[in-house]
């Protein structure tokens, strides 16, 4: 069976045809979609941001030619935050067939590490115990998996809502402090876990390193690899050097602005969690919704 899942974060919306039989890949499409963007100001999904999702939606249907209709699709931090969100979801859904269910943070956490296990699985690496980090663009998500435990924490702290804040250096601060708690809490000795990250700023970053930019991007050659500290920072430091246009060569259009703020966020992590280097994956999110119905028919 055949099915389209669909991942409207605060800054991208991913769409997956996925085969449920083979566990394979289909067809995917991505886009900048900015749903965030200036709702740290206003408390509202503009209608430029609507705008920008119908025309993806719109899109990716031409692309991999599904029904709308038949989609899986969630939403994630900017859509739990906005005022307007029903409504935003009420008009998406009468201008393109398609009908969102607006996740909280342990759902996305949750169905975010089932891809991931799926994802270590696949490329043979161990999955025992892991810790599973992914930078949104209005919130990020912290898992403590082992057999014995499973702690996930959503932080609403992202690319776009960080950057966009008035008080980043207060706000930077406080996700600090709220990490530090959720280790000391979870009472985990974490020195001998895996550090695995997901989502846009570990994979561009990796991409970049492996000799890739926004077009020749290929997820196969990202899966598993390794990436250190000190090639984040080395990266980072070629792009405060890079004109606007290269940057956008690099990372894609709609990403420049919030790209150095996921890397402050990406550094962070390592530091709280002393990792010398992550596992980047490009699963997802919408890679759990497809699993999940999968497994159960449900989301």
């Amino acid at each position: 069976m055949e099915i389209i899942t669909i991942d409207l974060g605060s800054n991208s919306f991913r769409v997956l045809k996925y085969d449920c039989a083979t566990q394979e890949t289909i067809g995917e499409y991505e886009k900048t979609v900015g749903t965030a963007d200036g709702l740290m100001e206003t408390g509202n999904i503009s209608l430029d941001a609507v705008g920008r999702i119908t025309k993806a939606i719109e899109e990716s249907i031409e692309k991999l030619n599904y029904n709308p209709k038949d989609a899986i699709a969630v939403t994630t931090q900017a859509m739990r935050v906005a005022k307007n969100s029903v409504e935003v979801c009420e008009k998406i859904k009468a201008t393109t067939g398609v009908t969102f269910q607006i996740i909280d943070g342990e759902k996305e956490a949750n169905l975010t590490l089932l891809a991931i296990q799926y994802a270590l699985k696949r490329e043979k690496l161990p999955s025992d115990e892991f810790l599973l980090l992914d930078i949104g663009g209005g919130s990020t998500e912290l898992i403590i998996f082992s057999k014995e435990n499973k702690i996930a924490k959503s932080f609403p702290f992202g690319i776009v809502t960080l950057t966009q804040s008035k008080n980043q250096k207060d706000d930077f601060l406080r996700l600090k402090r709220e990490v530090y708690l959720f280790l000391e809490k979870s009472k985990i000795e974490i020195t001998n876990f895996p550090f695995i990250s997901t989502a846009g700023t570990p994979t561009t970053i990796s991409a970049i390193n492996l000799g890739m930019d926004y077009k020749t991007y290929d997820k196969s050659k990202i899966n598993g690899t390794k990436l250190y500290l000190e090639d984040v920072c080395k990266i980072q430091k070629e792009f405060q050097t890079m004109s606007e246009e290269i940057l956008m060569e690099k990372v894609g259009t709609g990403r420049t602005a919030y790209i150095n703020t996921g890397v402050e966020i990406f550094k962070l992590f390592f530091k709280i969690l002393d990792k010398e280097y992550s596992i980047v994956f490009d699963d997802g999110l919408r890679e759990g919704v497809a699993v999940e119905f999968c497994l159960y028919q449900k989301i």
